[in-house]
């Protein structure tokens, strides 16, 4: 087999995980997005204008704090009469966004048809400055609709491409999280394992020296040591036999008289 085919088949044994698990992903993003109810969006736009002129601060403080009565039970009751919705389900479907710097309230009511998206946001703006006129003078603000919501073209969810984005990026993590679990089972198998119908090497049997052949080396130099030392256990003896020699000439020379004594006396007779 080539080298090509080998570093190809060994892509695929490492990396078919997220090969499968990304399509996958991204077809089912398509299919919730085939399957799914499209949902719509529509903003109404409030302003707060200042009785007084000068005070834009005080409009923009009031802004804020009438764009978060925008879902309250209180705004959403009257709402929820005009467009036949509960007030539980107006909760669900529409919310205030203010702006820290300007006097604008954007009231976003949503729904399964573009109509029905407007008409929501237009009865909760509607319902929000009527609220807030009744206190207009302890206030001295006023509410007025700067803008009415206007029927989406589009569905805002679901989309298409984002679904199919999210489900790839899901496909990814999941064949990721496959990959890495791969890879820590074969980490831990043992390092010495052979796989199964490996061929096993056959053990070469020790052949037997001829007689004339000269041993190994190790074998001659345990040898000549035991030698050395039997040398060595045979000399010890002869020196002590040497000891025991000279004593006994020495005391032979002793009890002798030295030969001048001897030629004293033979002169003598």
């Amino acid at each position: 087999m080539t080298t090509p085919r080998r570093r190809a088949r060994h892509l695929v044994r490492r990396w078919w995980p997220v090969a499968l698990a990304v399509p996958l992903g991204a077809a089912a993003g398509a299919g919730y997005a085939v399957v799914s109810h499209p949902s719509y969006a529509a903003s109404a736009y409030v302003l707060v204008v200042p009785q007084n002129p000068g005070e834009a601060a005080t409009a923009t403080n009031f802004a804020q704090a009438y764009g978060r009565l925008a879902g309250q039970p209180q705004v959403l009751a009257v709402a929820a009469a005009e467009t036949g919705h509960t007030r539980a389900e107006l909760e669900s479907l529409v919310h205030g966004t203010t702006s820290p710097d300007a006097p604008m309230i954007e009231i976003t009511g949503t729904g399964t048809r573009p109509q029905e998206a407007a008409q929501t946001a237009d009865a909760v703006a509607r319902s929000l400055v009527s609220f807030a006129n009744t206190s207009s003078r302890d206030t001295s603000v006023r509410l007025v609709t700067l803008a009415p919501a206007a029927e989406p073209d589009k569905p805002t969810t679901p989309s298409a491409t984002l679904d199919v984005a999210v489900g790839g990026a899901a496909g990814l993590l999941v064949g990721a999280l496959v990959m890495m679990t791969r890879r820590r089972g074969e980490a831990a198998l043992p390092e010495a394992a052979e796989p199964a119908g490996a061929p096993v090497e056959p053990t070469t049997p020790a052949t037997p020296r001829p007689r004339g052949e000269e041993p190994p080396a190790a074998d001659q130099a345990g040898k000549t040591g035991q030698a050395e030392k039997a040398e060595k256990a045979e000399e010890k003896p002869g020196k002590a036999e040497e000891k025991p020699g000279k004593a006994a000439a020495a005391k032979k020379s002793a009890e002798e008289p030295p030969a001048k004594e001897k030629a004293a006396a033979g002169s003598g007779r």
